[in-house]
């Protein structure tokens, strides 16, 4: 069984006006001791995927796991150390079977059903969200609450990551209600490295 770190940043595309910003947040969440990050983009073709994906690999070389949002089939071209897939996305064994055995493989959830059905399968982690309201998502699942969190846990002993509106204020609620990380993204743009830090900070 993996064993996540507290803090799982992920960087979307969508957030950046162009791939240099993107990057540059990265090297700073990096510097203040990130140790996992999923690339996101999804709305960019194949190449222009991999390009950046590329670029993210050459600036952090292996001071952090990378992670693949949905494109499983850019994983190992990019040298990344898993791919993250959602309920509409590609399988998780479909998907196991283009990353091999080796890297690690995360699944969206929503409900408890999709938590025991994700159970059941190759995934070495399993998301939980949104656990409260956010805005990173155009047509976000309901909100699923700390109880929501609680109640998936007894479901499952994989790692199981939290996400959707996870802040530096409530990081340690979802914690304590049985996530064994917690996946940021808007908490994350104001000054990087310095919200990384602090993020650490609270999740020790």
């Amino acid at each position: 069984m993996i064993q996540l770190p507290r803090l799982y940043a992920i960087v979307d595309r969508s957030y950046f006006s162009c791939p240099e910003e993107l990057v540059s947040m990265a090297a700073q969440l990096s510097a203040a001791g990130l140790r996992l990050l999923q690339y996101r983009d999804k709305s960019g073709n194949a190449r222009a995927i991999l390009e950046v994906a590329l670029r993210l690999r050459r600036q952090l070389g292996a001071s952090l796991r990378l992670i693949m949002n949905d494109r499983a089939d850019l994983v190992r071209a990019a040298d990344f150390g898993g791919v993250h897939v959602g309920q509409e996305d590609l399988s998780v064994e479909s998907a196991r079977k283009v990353i091999g055995p080796s890297l690690w493989l995360g699944v969206s959830t929503h409900r408890p059903e999709q938590v025991e059905q994700a159970d059941e399968t190759s995934a070495d982690y399993i998301a939980i969200g949104p656990v409260f309201a956010t805005s990173s998502k155009a047509r976000p699942d309901p909100v699923v609450g700390l109880e929501g969190v609680r109640r998936v846990r007894s479901l499952t002993r994989k790692p199981l990551v939290a996400i959707g509106g996870i802040t530096r204020q409530n990081c340690r609620s979802v914690l304590a209600a049985g996530a064994d990380s917690v996946a940021v993204i808007s908490d994350l743009l104001p000054e990087p490295g310095k919200s990384a830090e602090e993020f650490l900070r609270r999740l020790e």
